[in-house]
């Protein structure tokens, strides 16, 4: 299983510190509380926390939902405002991102999934790269196994039907081979250009 998750966000601790004369009276303006009880500094922290809360959701939300039957529950670090409520800072979504044993082909399609779901977010973190990287490598390796798979197939057919068909047959598996390697290898960097952007 590997971690694709968000990036952490936290809210600089401010500690009592020796005030000024000249800054008391300063301070004292900016303890004036709201009807809820929080001063001018704590209604913007909380301002800061429910905007995070709302990237963070969304974000691990992109990618439970590309991620489909791969991705398992999504988890949050949360931290307590001054208003006493709860706002997610940081978030975790598991995704099996492990080949599909014995299945090149499976493993492509599951590959192609984990990279989506690793790339959905409007921002994907520098983790989330890394994970569509090594899924794309996954997917590249499978790729290979497929082409080994259908050379042995064409070599089988080939001691049936002649050597001559089983060339043909190996040169048509080899050439499809290219093509999805290729075409898979303008996905990603269309994908990862899209997110330089």
């Amino acid at each position: 299983m590997t971690a694709i998750s968000g990036v952490q966000f936290s809210i600089p601790v401010q500690r009592p510190a020796a005030i000024a004369p000249e800054q008391a009276s300063a301070r004292q303006n900016q303890q004036q509380t709201n009807a809820e009880g929080l001063t001018e500094e704590e209604e913007k922290t909380v301002r800061e926390l429910k905007q995070r809360d709302i990237e963070v959701r969304a974000h691990e939300q992109a990618h439970k939902s590309v991620g489909g039957p791969y991705a398992g529950a999504v988890s949050f670090d949360t931290v307590t405002g001054p208003d006493g409520r709860e706002y997610a800072v940081g978030g975790e979504v598991r995704i099996d991102a492990s080949a599909v044993r014995g299945d090149p082909e499976a493993t492509i399609r599951k590959m192609e999934v984990v990279i989506r779901a690793a790339l959905a977010p409007a921002e994907p973190s520098p983790q989330d790269v890394q994970v569509a990287a090594q899924a794309q490598q996954t997917k590249l390796q499978a790729q290979a196994e497929l082409r080994q798979e259908r050379a042995e197939e064409a070599a089988e057919r080939r001691g049936e039907g002649g050597q001559q068909n089983g060339l043909l047959d190996a040169l048509q598996a080899f050439s499809d081979a290219e093509k999805t390697t290729r075409q898979t290898t303008e996905d990603i960097t269309g994908i990862l250009l899209d997110i330089a952007v």
